[in-house]
This record gives structure tokens, sequence and C-alpha cells, in this order.
């Protein structure tokens, strides 16, 4: 796949009906020839360019971070505050509100233990794979810019996978670049890459399915 075979399908998009508003842009991967029993699919990659989309980030600190978190991140739970989320209904609140939790390494056992049972069924735990456990004297900074570009494609039931990539009034190229990188990182991703992937669709909010 290249960006000449992505820009042909956004052409074909940019042909539909038009609406009212500025639709986003989902690319779909449909796999072949993997038994999810056996391999999982389940990772992050990092976009070169916006989705337009707001990816909110909730970071659970010590005094250490508080004031990082409190610059750079959209919610910041200190260890004292952890007693205000007693309420199942506010544990399930956050995890639906939230995109992405990073949490001081000194206080993962308390974080698992209050809210583990909860963040862990949405996917939602602070993750070591995106580096999003960390030091006491972390920089937050780089760290909550690299996950505000960040999506997670995983399986759920079926050999599908599905994901924001852009709005219908992003350049070709910023689309396909974001493209090529989410197949990149795919292909390394599946016993036999490319092999694996039956193809790639592209879908605006209200439009019809494009085959890459």
């Amino acid at each position: 796949m290249d960006k000449e075979q992505i820009k042909k399908a956004l052409e074909e998009i940019k042909n539909q009906p038009k609406r009212k508003f500025t639709q986003s842009l989902d690319l779909i991967v449909n796999l072949r020839n993997i038994n999810l029993k056996q391999t999982t699919v389940d990772f992050f990659v990092a976009l070169p360019h916006p989705r337009g989309k707001q990816v909110k980030i909730a970071a659970f600190v010590d005094q250490e971070l508080t004031a990082q978190a409190e610059k750079f991140c959209d919610l910041t739970i200190k260890e004292a505050d952890f007693s205000k989320y007693k309420e199942k209904k506010a544990i399930k609140k956050l995890a639906d509100e939230y995109d992405y939790f990073i949490a001081q390494a000194n206080l993962m056992p308390k974080i698992a233990a209050a809210f583990g049972r909860y963040l862990g069924v949405k996917g939602k735990m602070p993750n070591l794979k995106i580096g999003a456990v960390v030091p006491a004297n972390a920089n937050l900074e780089p760290l909550i810019k690299r996950l505000r570009a960040t999506i997670r494609l995983v399986t759920k039931k079926g050999l599908n996978l599905q994901c924001l990539i852009g709005k219908e009034n992003q350049s070709e190229e910023e689309i396909a670049e974001n493209i090529l990188i989410i197949y990149q990182a795919l292909t390394k991703q599946v016993p036999d890459e490319h092999h694996n992937i039956k193809n790639l669709m592209l879908k605006t909010t209200m439009g019809k399915t494009v085959k890459i």
C-alpha cells in the first residue's frame, strides 16, 4: 500500500454528497488468517498528524508531580483525593471521560486497589507499554504530548480494527501519512505481516465505505 492508493480512495470520499458539518474519517482494517485465541492484536501507535479529536489525560500523582500534572494534564488526582472516588459510578465516569491515565510509579499499588477493578475492564489502567507509569522525578511534558497523538488499536470480537484518523477537511497528505504509520505498525503486530491484512477501508461519519 502506498500514498497514491490512499489518495485515490480519498478522492472517492470527496465525491460523496456533502454534509452540513465536518465529518470524521475512520480507517477500518479487516484481518485474515489469525487465531485470536492465540494472537492478540493490541497495540499503540503515535500519529504524525492530528485526528481532530481531543485526547483527555488524567494523572495519579503525589506532591512531586502535582505541579506538572496540573499544568499539562486535563485532570490531576492526588493521592489525598483517592477517597473521593469510592463510589463505583465515580470511577466508571472517570474511565469513560478520559482516554489515558498516567501514574507516579510509587502509587501504583494504591491505584490498582482503588481504581483497578473498573479502569482495568476499560483497558485504561496506566500502561507501561506507552510509558504512562513514571518516576517521581519525571518530565511529564513530552509524555503528555506523545499521548495526545497516540491511538490504541485492539481486536475485540472479530478480525477487524477501526479508528479515527482525521477529519475530511484535512489535507490528503496528512491523512495518508497517518494511515501509513498505522499500516506499518500493524504489520509488525501480526504473524504474517501484510499477508494477514485482508483489506483497508475509509469511511466518513455519514458516507459510504471506500476500499483503499
